[in-house]
């Protein structure tokens, strides 16, 4: 009996024994204790330029020949080939989007505070839109804000009067809402003695049943407790104020149902003096959308914006803001694609999918102003795509004896189109699916 073959042990395959199998080598041994050189990625083997082919195709139709056909067609394909290099376009360095930040100066030691990046061009664009003819324009507070639902015809402390029952109506409360709530207050509160005249005063307000009043304003936000501030805050001013608003922070701060937003926008509104900013929360929901600070509530979004925001634009900021976030920046729903923040890359927190939708759109329209007779008339066109068109060019060919409806027409798209009538005659007609009794 022969011996059995014993199996050699399989070969250990090491790194050097594939290096033969490496890109660009050239089929000569390798050892296996020699170091090899450094293989070169196959990435980097193809160079980094791409070849767009473009196509134009032309459908010539000759002489007539010994062919059947009247016409020949004869296709044309012209190849043009354009290079472009991958690495040209580089990419654009993104935006760098820094919050209002403390500084200390080195030399003095004295602390400041930067502004946010950015901050007057997202300034100058909500100013533009809340413009007349923008995409902020016509909000709610333009027409019913609470600086604007004091009685014109009234006096100046009934004037103030008004003011400050329309900031303590309008918490938690549209303007819309608190604008109806006012009108009724100005129109059915009774007089408090006979012969004088109704309306909101500070008198009638001091003489009113607390339902009555009540009744007037049940559709604003929390109507029972804003009844009780009101008849609070009315005998606090008839005895405290000689019958008119106070006209100091402290003092608006004192009575109940005001707090800090309200006492700042009322003394900017009844007495025409700026000591702060106004923050509500369009404001304050806003301002931590574009990242210009981190802040809990809306007090800490007044001492962040009054730490470096120009004063002339306190009392500004918060009519831009509340229009805003009433038109566009809106709670829920936020028209992204509408915003010139958000189209142009200045805010953060936009929509990415209505961004594009928006520039999609915008692209496609073409806005033209067009004085008539003085008047601005705006046009809109859209802008078709561009269509290829395939020219069909006719030589040596003599059209006497043919149907005009056959003239300029190439013979491939004729016949393909007689080919095709031809087998929808062909085809059987459907079966009605019921039958009728």
């Amino acid at each position: 009996m022969l011996p059995r073959a014993v199996a050699s042990p399989p070969r250990r395959i090491t790194r050097s024994s594939l290096a033969r199998f490496r890109h660009g080598n050239d089929g000569s041994s390798i050892k296996e204790n020699s170091t090899p050189p450094p293989a070169v990625d196959i990435e980097d083997a193809i160079p980094s330029i791409t070849t767009t082919r473009k196509r134009k195709r032309t459908t010539v139709l000759g002489a007539p020949s010994s062919a059947p056909s009247p016409r020949r067609a004869i296709k044309t394909e012209e190849v043009i080939e354009t290079k472009k290099n991958a690495t040209a376009a580089k990419a654009q360095p993104r935006r760098q989007r820094k919050p209002a930040r403390k500084a200390v100066d080195a030399e003095t030691g004295e602390a400041s505070i930067n502004a946010p990046s950015d901050w007057e061009e997202m300034y100058d664009a909500v100013k533009a839109m809340r413009a007349p003819g923008g995409a902020a324009a016509n909000a709610a507070v333009d027409t019913m804000g609470c600086e604007r639902l004091a009685s014109p015809s009234a006096s100046p402390r009934d004037q103030r009067f008004q003011t400050l029952v329309a900031l303590m109506l309008s918490s938690q409360t549209k303007d819309t809402t608190n604008a109806v709530a006012m009108r009724r207050l100005q129109t059915e509160l009774p007089a408090h003695t006979a012969g004088a005249a109704p309306g909101l005063t500070l008198e009638n307000v001091l003489a009113a049943d607390p339902e009555r009043i009540n009744a007037l304003i049940w559709a604003v936000g929390f109507h029972n407790n804003k009844t009780r501030y009101l008849k609070q805050a009315a005998e606090l001013l008839r005895d405290r104020w000689g019958g008119d608003i106070p006209d100091s922070i402290e003092g608006l701060t004192s009575l109940p149902g005001v707090g800090p937003k309200m006492a700042h926008l009322c003394l900017s509104a009844a007495w025409g003096r700026t000591e702060g900013i106004g923050v509500d929360v369009h404001v304050h929901r806003i301002t931590n959308l574009w990242g210009w600070h981190a802040t809990r509530n809306p007090e800490e979004t007044r001492r962040a914006l009054q730490a470096w925001l120009p004063r002339d634009r306190w009392r500004e900021i918060n009519w831009l803001l509340v229009g805003f976030g009433q038109t566009v920046c809106l709670p829920v729903g936020r028209r992204c694609g509408d915003c010139e923040l958000g189209l142009r890359g200045l805010c953060r927190a936009a929509e990415r999918k209505k961004v594009l939708e928006g520039r999609r759109v915008r692209e496609s329209v073409k806005v033209e102003k067009v004085e008539d007779g003085g008047a601005v008339v705006k046009v809109e066109e859209e802008r078709e795509e561009a269509e290829v068109v395939e020219k069909d060019v006719v030589a040596n060919e003599s059209t006497e004896g043919m149907p005009e409806q056959e003239l300029g027409t190439p013979v491939s798209l004729r016949n393909e189109t007689e080919s095709s009538r031809d087998q929808r005659e062909a085809l059987p007609k459907r079966e009605k699916r019921t039958k009728k009794a």
